[in-house]
């Protein structure tokens, strides 16, 4: 008996190792996946700049960092919506209102054309990077209730259809973050308390996911041995100040130095 549909993923023509540097760039999705592989030791950079929820400030982000020197093995692009907003000054979309009054911006709908083409500068620009880079685009799963949830809908479509518009690449991939959320895990206990995010149980099941597509070998053989280390490192004593507590995370320590010598991090 099977009680859910499974979306059927692809496998990477890619494998990620434990040595790549990775770049998190786009919604809080990213945030949270992002967030996994920087708790598991991967050496990864996530939203540098902030947030970047469409596809223009993403290349806002990306832009900044080829600017600044960086160089990545794996790029993670999560999008999540195609509404921009336009300071009516400048004609300049901007990657953060910071709350200033509402009358000062004009908010916008990219369509799948434009969406597309501030995609293929992200690509190009990360090609420029370097050359063998692999981008993985993902669409975030979380719903914009501001925009009434037909019209959220209708964002989301537009960035699954700019993504279906010839735009990856033998170096690009699509995961599917958005059909696993709404599909898979379509049941509310799978939705934080705003009904609206991902519950943390939903975000590690689609991290684990996303490890089954993409992982090498020994980049799941790395996790493994990480997590009785990070488990020793995050322990909380009720008396810091014990030689047997000293003695503890001094040993941690230790075992932390060799890890990341071991696996050349």
């Amino acid at each position: 008996m099977h009680l859910q549909t499974t979306v059927t993923i692809q496998k990477a023509n890619f494998e990620i190792k434990p040595t790549d540097k990775f770049l998190f760039v786009g919604s809080c999705f990213a945030d949270k996946i992002g967030g996994i592989f920087k708790d598991n030791h991967f050496r990864a950079t996530v939203n540098p700049y902030g947030v970047m929820y469409n596809p223009a400030s993403v290349l806002h982000t990306i832009t900044k960092e080829k600017e600044a020197g960086a160089c990545y093995d794996v790029a993670v692009i999560t999008l999540g919506t195609n509404h921009v907003y336009i300071l009516n000054e400048t004609g300049e979309i901007v990657d953060n209102c910071q709350k200033r009054p509402a009358s000062l911006f004009t908010e916008k709908e990219l369509s799948v054309e434009e969406c597309a083409d501030y995609l293929r500068q992200c690509v190009a620009t990360l090609q420029e990077m370097n050359p063998d880079i692999h981008i993985i685009f993902t669409v975030s799963p979380i719903r914009y209730a501001k925009y009434g949830y037909h019209e959220s809908q209708l964002s989301k479509a537009t960035l699954l259809l700019t993504l279906n518009s010839k735009l990856l690449t033998l170096n690009s991939f699509y995961f599917p973050s958005y059909e696993i959320m709404m599909d898979e895990l379509r049941d509310y206990r799978f939705y934080a308390d705003d009904m609206l995010h991902p519950s943390d149980l939903a975000v590690q099941y689609i991290y684990e996911r996303f490890r089954e597509t993409f992982f090498s070998v020994n980049a799941k053989a790395m996790e493994v041995e990480w997590q009785p280390i990070r488990k020793a490192l995050s322990h909380r004593p009720f008396n810091a100040d014990s030689e047997e507590y000293k003695s503890f995370i001094a040993k941690a320590r230790a075992d932390e130095e060799a890890f990341c010598k071991r696996w050349k991090l």
